[in-house]
């Protein structure tokens, strides 16, 4: 495996997923509501972008066609995305959360908040800390804390100070932090060091 630079390694690895589904996360807020809660599920980033994809082909894209939609319909995208194993608390999860987003009056106006982390975990059962920090890391509406896997990459690859990623000069601090990610989570956790596509510093 071709070994990179910082920046070559961030240009590879680093693709924002908002980037990846062609959401613009400042106009589109609830897209990428949306995809941050399939992401936020112990599934497969592949299938989390296809999953978006069929809501997106569909045209449940808003709060209003997710609940015209129903139950039934949003099960069986989720199946058809590959949620089987999760697709009736993902579902309850996704239409409980588009109801408390119309009776709030929307994610602009959840936005405004000085309790915005608490008041998206609120919006539905089962909204934990990951979903919260996916959204808000491409968003930018409030701080969040990077995942495990970022900060155990930054720690293997002394990318870590006073337990904060470092920011590194003409390097998108978004895009570093999705690729110390993924990075963290498919070699640092499996220790596939041998097979690492940005070598350890020593």
């Amino acid at each position: 495996m071709k070994k990179h630079n910082i920046k070559e390694f961030v240009k590879e690895y680093g693709k924002k997923y908002c980037e990846i589904l062609n959401i613009d996360v400042e106009r589109e807020p609830f897209k990428w509501f949306l995809a941050s809660l399939l992401f936020g599920a112990p599934i497969r980033e592949k299938t989390a972008i296809k999953t978006y994809k069929i809501f997106e082909k569909y045209g449940y894209i808003s709060p209003e066609k997710i609940l015209e939609a129903g139950w039934d319909e949003i099960v069986n995208c989720l199946d058809e995305g590959g949620y089987a194993r999760y697709d009736f608390k993902t579902a309850d999860k996704i239409l409980e959360a588009c109801q408390n987003i119309i009776e709030e009056g929307g994610l602009e106006e959840i936005k405004k908040s000085k309790e915005i982390k608490n008041k998206l975990k609120n919006l539905a059962k089962g909204i934990g800390d990951t979903t919260i920090n996916i959204f808000l890391r491409e968003i930018k509406w409030a701080p969040h804390e990077p995942s495990k896997y970022a900060i155990l990459a930054a720690k293997n690859h002394k990318l870590l100070e006073k337990g904060k990623i470092k920011k590194i000069e003409g390097v998108d601090e978004t895009e570093l932090e999705i690729a110390l990610m993924r990075l963290g989570r498919d070699f640092c956790r499996k220790n596939k060091c041998d097979d690492c596509p940005f070598p350890c510093k020593s």
